[in-house]
């Protein structure tokens, strides 16, 4: 259940049914899910170890158009697990670095970069050229942020986050009918802690940036049933996974009465 319009679908054309006839052969995916994917729009806030994990599977698989936006610059600690850069793109904007390292993976994706922070009003406003967001933020300010803003223009919203050697992933329809990512954020404060503080292992980035990727291409695609509300917790350390749905608060500032 997204925004992507019917009358933007295209039939494929004999190069992408050749391309993407790995999705044609599943059932749940066919003709009609590559083509809804071809036609989406993906905002993706962050383009650091969860940004450069799910941008190229989101190209890759068909994405009509992915915005990167990030106003930090390559730094060498970033090298160890943002797999989309280089020792030669150190200093360089991390948004335009990525959109240039993916441009040449998919002509079938259109790819554009912004390399400033976008205030509250502006992004909001941004989103009705957009399907879906995925937030690959690292900061509790910026998750609240996009939140809102995805639940003022009812925008599907996919959330990750990854520290040390825990991970999360949860996704949102934005409709009004389950919880929000305020709901679940209310409930602990701002981690005083970052990954440069306290470390983060190299591939648990990989693993919930794809996580992220794929809740993205099942919702635009209409694969399957997205986990709405389902908080997917990872243990690195243990190699397990844990999931809680999510109960929608009532008294949420966002989505609910205390809105």
């Amino acid at each position: 259940m997204t925004k992507v319009r019917r009358d933007a679908l295209k039939e494929l054309t004999t190069a992408q049914s050749l391309r993407y006839s790995r999705h044609l052969m599943l059932p749940s995916m066919d003709f009609h899910g590559q083509e809804a994917l071809l036609a989406a729009r993906v905002l993706q806030i962050g383009v650091g170890g969860l940004g450069c994990a799910a941008a190229p599977y989101l190209v890759a698989s068909g994405l009509g158009a992915l915005t990167l936006v990030d106003d930090d610059v390559v730094d060498s600690s970033n090298l160890q697990r943002q797999i989309l850069f280089r020792q030669s793109d150190i200093g360089h904007p991390k948004a335009a670095v990525a959109a240039r390292h993916l441009s040449g993976m998919n002509p079938d994706t259109k790819l554009s970069a912004l390399t400033r922070r976008l205030g509250q009003q502006e992004l909001q406003q941004m989103l009705a050229d957009f399907d879906l967001v995925l937030d690959c933020s690292d900061n509790l300010a910026t998750r609240n942020a996009i939140n809102a803003a995805c639940f003022a223009t009812g925008t599907p919203l996919v959330s990750g986050a990854a520290i040390r050697l825990e991970g999360q992933v949860i996704s949102f329809p934005m409709d009004g009918t389950q919880a929000c990512y305020q709901c679940l954020s209310q409930l602990f404060g701002e981690q005083q802690l970052s990954c440069m503080e306290s470390g983060v292992l190299s591939p648990l980035v990989g693993v919930i940036g794809s996580m992220q990727a794929l809740e993205a291409i099942k919702i635009l695609a209409g694969v399957g049933e997205p986990g709405y509300g389902r908080l997917q917790l990872f243990d690195a350390l243990q190699g397990q996974w844990q999931s809680f749905q999510l109960p929608a608060d009532p008294h949420c500032t966002v989505c609910g009465q205390g809105s």
